[in-house]
């Protein structure tokens, strides 16, 4: 009998490790360009006021305090602000995410007269900038009593989420086989039952995408909540940070500004850390032609 004998694999060509190298590299180099203003805004939040105007110097280090942190919670009361800013960024993307799934769900599974339409409608809204229909959007909102109203600050932000929950849904759905629905449905399973029970687990990084961009948004966003907040009790935190700087009789505390922005960053970083292997999925659904 012939024996084959076995040949040892072949070392990886000196190409491949250098495209290796290169990509290590590269990705080290574009990590430290991102963290490396997260860490210098951290490490100013801990310096005085005194310091945090001045250039840096090697003895800021010995000079670090949590005066700024103490201050922000005993006099600027911003714990309270950073919990209505977190009620109304929860509820907005708690709510986008149950309108845009359901709303994916039906243009990806039903097919009607006039569908491609409405949803072609539904995607034009994310070229109209929400600034432009403040005017409008107010009067119906003080007609139905939601001004003033983290409430209706939250139904404002997920009006203009939806566009984009409404899309990245969609397009996931569209990458589930149509069987699974037909069998769900021989075995007598409604259709709310077949999308809570059924498909439900394999659209989580969808969800995951539109809950993480509603977030984002509603966390972030000024304008709006300027406009349609008038208690100082009910401001979020970017109209917190903005009176900080502008209702101190003409002295800013930079070093307060500072902290206020470092606890502005901690649920966006975290958010997005525990959901970034959805979130990169969720968006790839973009991708598919429906």
């Amino acid at each position: 009998m012939t024996a084959v004998a076995a040949r040892a694999p072949a070392p990886a060509p000196a190409r491949n490790r250098a495209g290796t190298y290169l990509y290590v590299t590269a990705g080290t180099l574009a990590s430290i360009l991102f963290l490396l203003p997260l860490a210098w805004a951290l490490l100013r939040s801990f310096m005085p006021d005194s310091l945090v105007t001045q250039a840096p110097a090697g003895t800021d280090f010995s000079h670090l305090t949590t005066g700024n942190y103490s201050g922000l919670i005993s006099t600027n009361d911003i714990l309270r602000y950073a919990l209505n800013s977190l009620l109304v960024a929860a509820g907005t993307a708690v709510l986008t995410a149950v309108v845009a799934t359901m709303a994916g769900y039906g243009f990806a599974r039903f097919r009607f007269r006039g569908s491609g339409i409405v949803f072609a409608l539904v995607i034009a809204t994310l070229m109209v900038p929400f600034q432009a229909l403040l005017t409008p959007l107010f009067l119906e909102m003080h007609t139905l009593g939601l001004t003033n109203s983290l409430l209706g600050l939250a139904l404002f932000y997920t009006t203009f989420n939806l566009p984009f929950g409404v899309f990245v849904m969609r397009n996931t759905f569209l990458q589930i086989p149509w069987e699974l629905s037909e069998a769900a449905a021989v075995d007598g399973a409604s259709t709310l039952r077949t999308l809570v029970s059924v498909l439900r687990p394999l659209v989580v990084p969808g969800i995951a995408t539109t809950v993480l961009y509603a977030f984002l948004f509603s966390w972030t966003e000024f304008v709006g909540a300027l406009t349609f907040l008038t208690s100082s009790n009910l401001y979020t935190l970017p109209l917190a940070l903005l009176n900080m700087e502008y209702g101190s009789v003409g002295q800013v505390n930079f070093g307060y500004l500072e902290a206020g922005a470092v606890i502005a960053m901690i649920p966006c970083v975290l958010l997005y850390i525990g959901l970034q292997r959805f979130y990169i999925r969720g968006l790839m659904s973009g991708v598919v032609k429906g």
